[in-house]
C-alpha cells in the first residue's frame, strides 16, 4: 500500500518489536515524522539506525507517572498507534494479581492515558487526527490460559467505540485492528501453548498458521490515512478467516 503521510507526525507505542516496529518503518517510509515509544532502549537504538530522524522515547507504559512525565510534552501528534501490549499466560484458577495488574496497566490503561494526552493536543491545535488501537481476535473469542489478555482486548473494543463517539466532534477518528496470532516474538510465546496452536491451525480457513505482520501493518496504515475518512468506531479483522467458522 502506497500512502503519503508527508507533513504528519505519528506516535507508535510498543515500537521496539513486531507489529509496532514494522509500523514505524512503514510510516517513516511514507513520509511521516515518527515518535517511537518502547520500554527497551536497545530496540530504539537499532530502530533509529534503520529510520534516520526517528524520535525515540524510552518509557514503561505500565507506569502511569513515568508515562505522564515522558509524554506530557510530546508536542503535536496527528496519528497515534496504540500497539504496546503483553500476553501473559496463566490458567484461570492460577491468575495472580501481578499478571492481572500488569496486563490491564499495559494493554488498556496505557491506551487510555496515551490517547488522552494525544487527543488533548489534537483538540488544542484544532487539527483532525486518527487513532488506531491494536486489539486482537482475543477480544472476540475465548482462548485457553489467556483470560486476562482476552479481557483486556474485549475492553479495548468498547473503549475504541466510546473514544470514537466522544472524539468524533473534534474530527478525531478512532478504530482498531484485530489480528489473529501473528508470528512476532509475543505471538511465538502464545504458540508454545499446544492447545492454542492446534485451535489456530484448525480454525483458519486459509490454512495459515498465523497472519503476516505486513498484513496487519497495511490495515493500520489504511485506518490512519484519509482513505478511511468515513470510518470510525470500527474494527478491521486480520484473522485469516478465524471467525467465519
Amino acid at each position: 500500500m502506497q500512502l503519503n503521510f508527508n507533513g504528519l507526525r505519528a506516535l507508535v507505542t510498543g515500537a521496539g518489536k513486531g507489529i509496532g516496529r514494522d509500523t514505524v518503518k512503514a510510516l517513516c517510509k511514507s513520509g511521516a515524522r515518527v515518535v517511537a515509544v518502547s520500554r527497551t532502549n536497545e530496540d530504539l537504538v537499532s530502530l533509529s539506525k534503520e529510520c534516520p530522524g526517528l524520535e525515540p522515547m524510552c518509557v514503561d507504559l505500565g507506569d502511569w507517572e513515568a508515562t505522564e512525565q515522558a509524554l506530557g510534552s510530546v508536542g503535536p501528534v496527528d496519528l497515534l498507534v496504540n500497539n504496546a501490549a503483553v500476553a501473559l499466560q496463566q490458567p484461570f484458577l492460577e491468575i495472580s494479581k501481578e499478571v492481572f495488574d500488569r496486563s490491564f496497566n499495559v494493554n488498556l490503561r496505557s491506551v487510555l492515558q496515551v490517547s488522552q494526552i494525544v487527543a488533548r493536543g489534537m483538540i488544542s491545535q484544532g487539527v483532525p487526527g486518527s487513532i488506531v488501537n491494536i486489539s486482537s481476535i482475543a477480544g472476540l473469542v475465548s482462548l485457553p490460559h489467556l483470560a486476562v489478555y482476552c479481557s483486556t482486548k474485549g475492553a479495548m473494543t468498547m473503549l475504541t467505540k466510546v473514544m470514537a463517539l466522544e472524539l468524533g466532534p473534534h474530527k478525531i477518528r478512532v478504530n482498531s485492528v484485530n489480528p489473529t496470532l501473528v508470528l512476532t516474538a509475543m505471538g511465538q510465546s502464545v504458540f508454545e501453548n499446544p492447545e492454542i496452536a492446534q485451535r489456530m491451525k484448525e480454525r483458519h480457513p486459509q490454512q495459515k498458521l498465523a497472519a503476516e505482520v505486513q498484513d496487519v501493518v497495511n490495515s493500520i496504515l489504511f485506518l490512519l490515512s484519509d482513505c478511511s475518512a468515513s470510518t470510525t468506531g470500527s474494527s478491521i479483522l486480520v484473522d485469516c478467516g478465524y471467525l467465519v467458522s
